[in-house]
Order: structure tokens, then C-alpha cells, then sequence
């Protein structure tokens, strides 16, 4: 029996909403991009997998509903992974749970699932109304060893793992270990019965949010949902980040290349209408410093036009986003500086994308345009800060979603 939902979940939760259930359609309110636990963690507490242990992870909506469902991904394992339980609920404070809002997943209508090498399966719906800018907790039960687990590494969000045993239902988790990472969850599904859709911010770790605080929801596209939300016009786009640090366009460095997962990290996506792309700083600064891996303009901007065709060969329309400054980063190079500007020139000017948002003019130092806004570094001279990815998000033109279907 569990072999065949094994096999067969990926189809079952919406022939059975449509069963027992009002039909609609399906827009992602949150996801992230996952690839496999590296041998040596990029933080120290990071296990390496689980045994008999509970996990819980905080995600936040971007739109609302009173439907939702889950995604799970074994992308990268090489072997099964049994999900013995699994359960969601609003999220009251660190990792306790709004009682009376617990909620238990089926996949198949079983309350366990087999996640295969590779596999991506949907749980069946639930019904739990759902705020937009809620944090939900979902609880994976793990009954046996999971090996190197298929994760995402800056969760920005708390997760709490048990020392042992289900708790998935328990109103906290008590004495948890505390990552900030995601463990094959891979999106949260709501029911919608309007005009939601989807928006998916593709990039690299600047996208991820990296040097935000933690638990304030400071990435640019956490921000930028945050400005949807608040506007009756935008109000029904989510915004799911899709960005992986250390991520490549051409080249596969954390994780495969933008080019190798687009399908399975964009045009997976539930109800995906917009497509954000920022990436390509790591392309340059490694093929600049690293020997062996040079990279020109024209490679970038051929990388980008296979984004953008295919995108549009699924009538999903394509922002271009300008690369910000990186002038004193570890890996910055004049040479790799020209090629910034030149891939700059052509997202300005190419007209390729759909649309323009000028990131590099939000962020840059009007004295010093290589470099960051002094209020906007954190010190890296790569990252933006809290504020730099305000300005970030503030920089997105909100009439840009008003335009109709692609090129």
C-alpha cells in the first residue's frame, strides 16, 4: 500500500480535492530552493540527517486562503526517506504553535509517505485559514535514518529539531536543537479563487537574504510581498524565494546552475505568472579569481535568454534585474567589474525582459558606483543589509504586474 501512494501521490491531492472538495486554483505562498547537505555543514550545529527525530520549520505566507497544502522533495537523496507524520499549524512564538490550529497531513489519505531518490510528492489539502505575512510551522516526522539530508541552508527562520520521537502535534518542541535551515520542504501550496498568482525571485545568495537578520523577514522578496500585500492592486501576488547562495548562472557551484534547476525550482512553482532574475555576481567574481572558470558578458547574457524563452514558452512573463556593486568584495576584480556593467547595459537596454528593476542604482554609492551605499553594507561589500534590501524591494515599480502576458 505504501508503495503504491508512493508511486501514485503526486496525482492523488487534487483529484481528491475535486472530489471532496470546493476546486480552485493552486498558487505557492512560500517555497525554497533545496540541494544536498554538504559532509561538512555550512553551520556548525547543521546535522548531517535524522533518526527518530521531529522536525520544525517556520515558513511565511505571502497571499492568504483556507486550503493549503505542502511539497516535499527528495531531490538530491540517494535513497527512500519515510516521512512517518506530518503536520501543520500557525506559528504563535519560536516553536510553539496557536492551539487549535494543528493540523494533520495525509498524502494519499495516509498519514505517512515514502519520499524516493529524486522524488517530488504534494500532501492531500487541509483546511486551515490562513493570513497573508503568517508564519505556519510545519513538523516532518522521521522514524528511521535519513542519510544527508536534501535541504535549504539560509532558512533565516529558526528550526527546531527534537532530541527524539513524534512530535509533530506537540504544542512546542521541547529542548530542540535550533538550525536555520530547511530539510525537503520544499513549498506551501493555498487554494485560491481569484486572480492569485505567483511571483518567483530566482537568484543567488542576494536573493536568499544573506546577512539579513534572522526572524524579521528582511530579504528583498520578503519585502517586496510585504509591499504587495499592502496594496489593493498587488494584493493577490505572492512573492517565493527561489535563491541559493553561492548559486551560478552558468556554472554549478552551491547547488546546480540557475540554467540546470530552473525547471524544477521555477516551473514547478504553483500558479508562477512573473519571474524576477538577479544573478550572476558569483559567475563573475569566481570566473575573475578562480582559475579555469572564466566567464564574459556574452556567456552570462546567453545564459539569460535561455531563462527568458523558456519562461515564456510557459507564458510566464521575465523582470530583468540589474547586479549589484561589489567593488571591495574578496573576489572583486576590474576585469570582472567591466562585465558587471556590460551585463548591466544589456538588462537596461536589451529589451529582452518584460520589465527593469535597477537594483545597482537602489544600492550603489552615487560617489563611488563600483561600491555599496555606506548606510547599506554590512561590511562585506557584497550583501546589502537590512536597509539595502529595503531599498531593494522599494525599488520594484508595482505597475510592472499590471502588464499583460509575455514578449
Amino acid at each position: 500500500m505504501k508503495l503504491r501512494w508512493t508511486l501514485l501521490a503526486l496525482f492523488v491531492p487534487v483529484l481528491a480535492l475535486a472530489q471532496k472538495g470546493p476546486s480552485g486554483n493552486w498558487v505557492a505562498t512560500w517555497a525554497t530552493a533545496e540541494m544536498l547537505a554538504r559532509t561538512t555543514p555550512p553551520q556548525p550545529t547543521d546535522p548531517l540527517g535524522f533518526d527518530n527525530q521531529t522536525v520544525r520549520m517556520i515558513a511565511r505566507t505571502s497571499i492568504g486562503g483556507n486550503h493549503l497544502r505542502i511539497k516535499l522533495e527528495n531531490a538530491f537523496g540517494s535513497a527512500p526517506v519515510v516521512v512517518a507524520a506530518a503536520h501543520i499549524a500557525l506559528r504563535a512564538k519560536d516553536s510553539a504553535i496557536v492551539e487549535g490550529s494543528d493540523r494533520a497531513l495525509s498524502f494519499g489519505g495516509e498519514p505517512s509517505i515514502t519520499l524516493g531518490a529524486g522524488m517530488l510528492l504534494l500532501s492531500d489539502p487541509v483546511d486551515l485559514k490562513v493570513a497573508p505575512l503568517t508564519d505556519l510551522a510545519i513538523s516532518l516526522y522521521f522514524s528511521g535514518p535519513t542519510g544527508s539530508p536534501t535541504y535549504h541552508g539560509t532558512g533565516l527562520h529558526d528550526t527546531y529539531i527534537s532530541k527524539e520521537g513524534d512530535e509533530t502535534s506537540a504544542p512546542s518542541i521541547l529542548e530542540p536543537r535550533i538550525t536555520q535551515s530547511y530539510y525537503y520542504l520544499a513549498a506551501v501550496d493555498v487554494l485560491t479563487f481569484r486572480n492569485e498568482e505567483a511571483v518567483v525571485a530566482y537568484g543567488d545568495s542576494i536573493t536568499d537574504g544573506a546577512r539579513s537578520t534572522n526572524e524579521t523577514d528582511h530579504s528583498w522578496p520578503a519585502l517586496l510581498a510585504a509591499r504587495l500585500a499592502r496594496d489593493k492592486k498587488t494584493a493577490n501576488l505572492a512573492v517565493v524565494n527561489l535563491g541559493i547562495s553561492g548559486n551560478r548562472v552558468v556554472r554549478d557551484g552551491a547547488g546546480v546552475s540557475a540554467l540546470a534547476r530552473f525547471d524544477r525550482d521555477v516551473l514547478s512553482q504553483s500558479g508562477v505568472k512573473w519571474l524576477m532574475v538577479l544573478e550572476g555576481i558569483n559567475d563573475i567574481g569566481r570566473g575573475f579569481s578562480v582559475p579555469g572558470e572564466p566567464v564574459t558578458a556574452e556567456d552570462l547574457i546567453a545564459a539569460y535568454k535561455q531563462i527568458i524563452h523558456r519562461a515564456h514558452s510557459h507564458g510566464i512573463k521575465v523582470i530583468g534585474c540589474t547586479l549589484t556593486p561589489y567593488a571591495g568584495a574578496g573576489y572583486y576584480r576590474e576585469g570582472g567589474e567591466a562585465v558587471r556593467q556590460a551585463v548591466n547595459d544589456w538588462i537596461r537596454g536589451g529589451g529582452a525582459y518584460d520589465a527593469v528593476v535597477d537594483f545597482e542604482k537602489a544600492t550603489r554609492d552615487s560617489a563611488n558606483p563600483g561600491r555599496f551605499r555606506a548606510a547599506f553594507d554590512p561590511g562585506d561589500h557584497l550583501h546589502p543589509n537590512d536597509a539595502g534590501y529595503q531599498a531593494m524591494a522599494d525599488a520594484v515599480d508595482l505597475a510592472i504586474f499590471g502588464k499583460k502576458g509575455p514578449k
